[in-house]
């Protein structure tokens, strides 16, 4: 069901692109990906009967677009090879033996095993089975589990003007996460701030800002850029402390937006700031923005009749408009799990526990998450084949 049931396996960069979609957690997958880069990715799927195509956003997808043939090479690869695949046996458990190794406790029976590989994935979209249920196990052996809430999700919010412009898609928006006394329209709480000297001025930037495209929905925002920033309002408190602050015209500075407002001022008086931005925006949106911020009438007037304190608003409206947030669409909509197993506690040579010998750990369990864009399959493949050689070595090593 990923990427819409096409399957967006990895993105077009190099393994620098791919850390940086993960912030400061990238550095922990340094070299996990200088063993299985992007490009490596595409060839191991090439090689195992997947054609494949990059598309302009640079996202990989499978040359028909079907996901489900992702899934059959990759199992048609491990039946080949000999695993033995269990379905319909829910693990309850997984316990250090007395007698050395690991007891996996099934709903029928347990397995013991030397050394075992956890990939169980995160709470995101649970009617795939992936609830979550590793962390549990993990905490229980002794590994500290950074609280867990949605990411790559949906949000909940708007206004009934932006509700009004359901299915609309933008295809490039620019949307900041700050605090919210700096989105606040109260020039007292902004004027304070501004003379707050001992307020550090990095702290006042955004702490996240993506650019990408913007769909309205009946319930408030998706696509990838709302999806990209959701995490910060998962998060405790998150939608208590943020704002979600929309740029409609990331490539213009204000200064450029108020000169084309001027000359058209100039040279078309008698044109409407709402007919004026239809030529850059879709007609519905430039109309709602503007009746939300300086009522119907006057964004019907004339330009030649606008007060200048009202040209002002609608250039700060175009260029950080507050999109009112409130609420996910929580682990049902959500793309991945944002927390989860502390990456201290993991060696990231071999995804090995630095807690518990022989016990690796990989993919989305990890406290890990990126954009949307293929860049968290690249780091669940990524890890997963770093644990997959290590135990290989362990093997050839021990003459098993």
């Amino acid at each position: 069901m990923s990427g819409g049931t096409r399957c967006n396996l990895t993105h077009d960069g190099d393994s620098e692109t791919i850390m940086t979609a993960f912030g400061k957690s990238g550095l922990f997958l340094r070299q996990a990906l200088q063993q299985l880069s992007p490009a490596a990715t595409v060839r191991m799927f090439n090689r195992l009967g997947l054609a494949t195509k990059v598309e302009a956003t640079g996202k990989v997808f499978p040359q028909n677009d079907r996901a489900v043939e992702v899934r059959d090479c990759l199992l048609a690869d491990a039946l080949r090879w000999g695993v033995q695949i269990k379905t319909g046996t829910a693990v309850r458990n997984l316990k250090v033996s007395p007698e050395g190794g690991f007891d996996v406790v099934t709903v029928d029976q347990t397995l013991h095993a030397d050394r075992v590989i956890v990939t169980s994935g995160g709470r995101s979209w649970p009617r795939c089975g992936t609830t979550g249920d590793g962390y549990g196990w993990l905490q229980s052996l002794g590994h500290s589990i950074g609280q867990t809430h949605p990411a790559l999700v949906p949000l909940v919010g708007g206004a009934p003007w932006t509700r009004d412009l359901s299915g609309l898609t933008l295809p490039n928006v620019r949307l900041s996460v700050v605090p919210k006394i700096l989105a606040t329209a109260n020039p007292l709480a902004a004027k304070k701030l501004g003379k707050n000297k001992r307020t550090n001025k990095r702290k006042i930037q955004p702490l996240a800002a993506r650019e990408g495209g913007l769909l309205f929905t009946h319930f408030g925002f998706s696509g990838p850029a709302p999806m990209d920033v959701s995490r910060h309002f998962t998060a405790v408190d998150g939608f208590q402390r943020f704002a979600l602050v929309a740029d409609f015209f990331p490539e213009w500075s204000q200064a450029k937006l108020r000169d084309w407002f001027a000359t058209a001022r100039n040279q078309h008086g008698g044109q409407s700031l709402t007919s004026l931005l239809a030529q850059h925006l879709p007609k519905r949106l430039a109309a709602g923005i503007l009746a939300a911020t300086l009522g119907e009438l006057e964004s019907d007037r004339p330009l030649a009749e606008l007060r200048q304190t009202l040209v002002e608003q609608s250039v700060s409206a175009i260029k950080s408009l507050d999109l009112e947030v409130h609420q996910s669409r929580g682990f049902d909509k959500a793309e991945v799990t944002a927390g989860g197993v502390c990456l201290r506690e993991i060696d990231p040579r071999t995804m090995q526990s630095r807690i518990i010998p022989g016990l690796y750990i990989a993919g989305e369990v990890l406290d890990l998450d990126g954009w949307i864009g293929g860049y968290n399959f690249q780091a669940a493949f990524s890890t997963g084949h770093v644990a997959g050689q290590a135990i290989a070595r362990h093997r050839r090593e021990k003459g098993g």
